[in-house]
């Protein structure tokens, strides 16, 4: 359901597919209760329906878990065990959208979120970055968006504990998305 103050000038109705030539999902989680670290998923696929009516656009998202890539292919190997994403039992992370609220570029969208088999609602607040046609003529949009997630609310809650205190990981992990999508023609 979209509550919408305004709608976008630019809104265009039809069917969005991802471009991941340039688009991102990231996430940072607290480490050492010093610092963050930041991870991303190298697969992942989004489709954008915008209709008639905004209050039934729909976005579903999927998520190779096994793609993903802090850059440390030991903490990498860890975070597709059971410790942390399960990734041999849960292959992906998945999103479905149940409601919008449009404010011009300002956006939030609330969905189920699905990790490690526990579905949960999350709310996404964003913005869109704009339309526009590319250089070869395809109309392409682009947005981004966040949410914080609990990660033992997903039954993610491998830790260890510090000598000087505190643990080796944080409780929220924060999502980032940077999403570019073309129009389908």
């Amino acid at each position: 359901m979209t509550t919408s103050t305004s709608i976008h000038p630019s809104y265009i109705v039809g069917t969005w597919t991802l471009d991941p030539a340039h688009s991102e999902i990231a996430f940072t989680v607290k480490h050492l209760a010093i610092s963050k670290v930041r991870g991303t998923f190298e697969k992942f696929d989004v489709t954008i329906v915008t209709a008639e009516n905004p209050d039934e656009n729909s976005i579903v998202a999927t998520i190779d878990v096994a793609s993903v890539n802090t850059r440390q292919k030991d903490r990498d190997n860890h975070l597709r065990t059971s410790d942390f994403f399960l990734a041999e039992e849960h292959p992906q992370i998945t999103f479905t959208s149940t409601k919008f609220d449009v404010n011009g570029d300002d956006f939030t969208v609330v969905g189920d979120l699905t990790l490690r088999g526990v579905t949960k609602p999350v709310t996404l607040t964003g913005e869109l970055g704009g339309i526009t046609t590319d250089p070869y003529g395809q109309t392409k949009a682009g947005a981004t968006a966040s949410t914080k997630i609990n990660r033992h609310d997903y039954g993610v809650s491998w830790n260890q504990a510090l000598e000087a205190g505190g643990f080796t990981l944080g409780d929220i992990v924060t999502i980032e998305l940077n999403i570019e999508v073309a129009l389908q023609k």
